[in-house]
């Protein structure tokens, strides 16, 4: 495989930092809170070059693994203190060479497909606190020697200029949701499975740098309020250490979700330009698990000022009406019935070639919208375009936007239906789309009963309920690739990435000897730059959202029930069952878990069920 260049290092690393050359601070009265942040910075820094110092004397005999372990721990600890500033600032740089996912990924040159080696904090913590960490050993001292080049230069930037004396509420507020979905869940210590403390650091940072610029003496009840928060769900951390028990949904209710509500009240004493990059946050949502956390219209081309009662309709009309498919027998709904939780309950869809059935299990299209590639091979980049593939398909309306416009525009219904919302526009292949993208994006699952005992609107949750959110968020590993709030792989805090895994899924769940799914999935997905062998049998991670309703289960339909599911993944995937699985993704490690567990598990997945949109159509019809 074709490590990364130093070239292109140095080169990513100018144009990301150049992105914020030529932006200005006001300064305020609080300049202490940028004598905090150069420390910290300067600590890390200082932490970096340690850590590449041991690295270097472990890999020449010189150093045990215990210390090289405790180095990377300390700066891992150190890097939680700041995180909230860094990946708020710089978050591309940050994935790509400081805490990015110890996961490889391509690069495209000239016509080439380069397969790149992870790099950064999350793959050093993989690898130090492996069984082949020896073996390793000069991987790991690679590792640290890059690390320490990429943050000197951010440091030496960032030391000479480039470090506000302001504080961007936003930043905490996005770090609370990067510790709930991606620190205590484990997602980011691979290795080591030092969630707690680091999360209990990252809260400390956090905490330190709201005091300098909002802490005093004469320091108001509000500002007083969000430190005492900061300082219990500190001290919880502390006081609950073991990884496999600790409480994650009294954490989330009691501390996490009331410090994010409380920090919205401070707003930004700034217009936050950085905001940019993750228009799907809102800003103004008052949970983690609110309906409005994430802004729908951010996944699709229709604007929100665009969308109407009436374009809504339109796209339900659209939705159920047979009459856009060729032969005219098929409609979205076909495959999508709202009283199977707009799936439709088969291995395999139908198509409309006689006896034959489509290629994959028809997904659910409750929160569909929340994406950002469609399909289980994510071909598809917007859901508008995730349509087309529909239309076009001739195994499925097998027909083109030139028919379906003609058969339009000879209903007068649907004439008089188009130019009501469009005017003389009327019918057109581009308002065709936003009509249905419009009911689509309408399609949202967010009042289940978990949801409601989280937000306080219900005072009551079953034990097993909780116990299974518990194991889902920890032990079970669910949620390092099923995020929160989603429960997808919609990767958070930003919520513009859309993961995929490679899990070793059987051809046949049932059938002795065990055999892999021949389905190649994201590798033969037509877009050029997946077509590398990391991508082979790699599928998009779909929502656990409404799986009650939505069975059978995984691309290929196989697994016919929750427990083959969890069975499946306790076993280790396909790797886990002795199959030869090229880069699983999923850890071939058995979960242990014991059948109470299992099905603890099962009751929380069943309890994120929430078809009201469904439900409405069904009652009325």
């Amino acid at each position: 495989m074709k490590k990364l260049r130093t070239g292109s290092v140095v080169i990513l690393a100018i144009v990301l930092l150049s992105s914020v050359a030529f932006v200005s601070f006001t300064p305020t009265k609080d300049t202490a809170a940028k004598g905090f942040l150069l420390k910290e910075l300067d600590l890390l820094n200082k932490n970096f070059y340690e850590l590449d110092a041991i690295a270097e004397m472990y890999k020449n005999g010189n150093a045990e693994l215990s210390i090289l372990q405790s180095a990377i721990t300390k700066s891992r600890l150190q890097y939680k203190r700041i995180e909230f500033y860094l990946e708020f600032y710089y978050p591309e740089f940050v994935k790509s060479h400081i805490n990015g996912a110890p996961l490889l990924h391509t690069e495209v040159e000239g016509t080439n497909i380069n397969v790149l080696t992870p790099e950064g904090l999350q793959s050093l913590d993989e690898l130090i606190f492996s069984d082949n960490a020896y073996e390793e050993r000069a991987h790991v001292f690679g590792l640290a020697r890059k690390l320490v080049s990429n943050y000197s230069m951010l440091h030496k930037r960032l030391t000479e200029n480039d470090v506000p004396d302001f504080l961007e509420i936003e930043s905490l507020r996005l770090e609370l949701v990067r510790i709930f979905s991606l620190g205590v869940t484990g997602f980011d210590t691979p290795g080591s499975l030092n969630a707690l403390q680091e999360a209990a650091a990252a809260l400390t940072g956090m905490k330190m740098y709201f005091s300098e610029v909002y802490g005093s003496d004469q320091g108001t009840a509000e500002e007083e309020r969000v430190l005492l928060l900061f300082d219990k769900a500190t001290d919880y951390l502390k006081a609950h250490t073991d990884f496999n028990t600790f409480d994650r949904l009294t954490f989330l209710k009691t501390y996490i979700d009331p410090l994010y509500l409380q920090l919205k009240y401070f707003n930004s004493r700034y217009t936050s330009d950085y905001l940019s990059y993750t228009a799907s946050w809102n800003t103004q949502s008052e949970s983690i698990f609110s309906r409005d956390f994430l802004n729908p219209y951010a996944f699709t081309g229709l604007k929100k000022e665009e969308d109407s009662k009436e374009l809504y309709d339109l796209g339900k009309k659209l939705f159920y009406d047979p009459l856009i498919s060729g032969d005219k027998k098929f409609s979205c709904a076909t495959c999508h019935q709202p009283s199977k939780g707009f799936a439709d309950g088969v291995a395999k869809s139908m198509s409309n070639v006689q006896g034959k059935t489509v290629l994959r299990n028809a997904p659910t299209l409750l929160n569909a919208v929340y994406a950002d590639r469609y399909f289980y091979d994510l071909r598809a980049f917007t859901l508008e375009q995730q349509a087309e593939h529909v239309i076009f398909n001739p195994a499925e309306f097998n027909t083109a936007y030139s028919a379906i416009i003609k058969k339009l525009e000879a209903s007068k219904e649907y004439v008089k239906m188009f130019t009501k919302v469009f005017g003389k526009d009327g019918v057109s292949r581009d308002n065709f789309s936003k009509a249905l993208a419009s009911y689509v994006l309408s399609l949202q699952s967010f009042d289940s009963d978990f949801d409601k005992y989280v937000r306080g609107e219900i005072n009551t949750l079953p034990n097993s309920v909780k116990n299974g959110f518990n194991l889902f968020t920890g032990k079970a590993n669910c949620a390092t690739c099923h995020f929160s709030p989603t429960f997808s792989g919609l990767v958070p805090p930003l919520y513009n990435e859309n993961e995929s895994e490679i899990l070793g899924v059987l051809a046949d769940n049932t059938s002795i000897p065990h055999m892999l799914d021949a389905d190649e999935g994201r590798y033969e997905n037509s877009v050029h730059v997946e077509r590398a062998w990391i991508y082979k049998k790699s599928f998009k991670t779909s929502t656990v959202r409404n799986v009650k309703l939505t069975g059978p289960y995984f691309h290929n339909g196989a697994y016919k029930t929750l427990e083959e599911v969890v069975d499946f993944y306790d076993q280790g995937g396909g790797v886990g069952m002795g199959l030869n699985v090229t880069n699983q993704t999923l850890p071939e490690d058995a979960l242990n878990l014991t059948e109470q567990e299992k099905k603890d598990l099962i009751v929380f997945m069943e309890y994120l069920t929430d078809n009201s949109a469904g439900e409405k159509l069904i009652h009325k019809n």
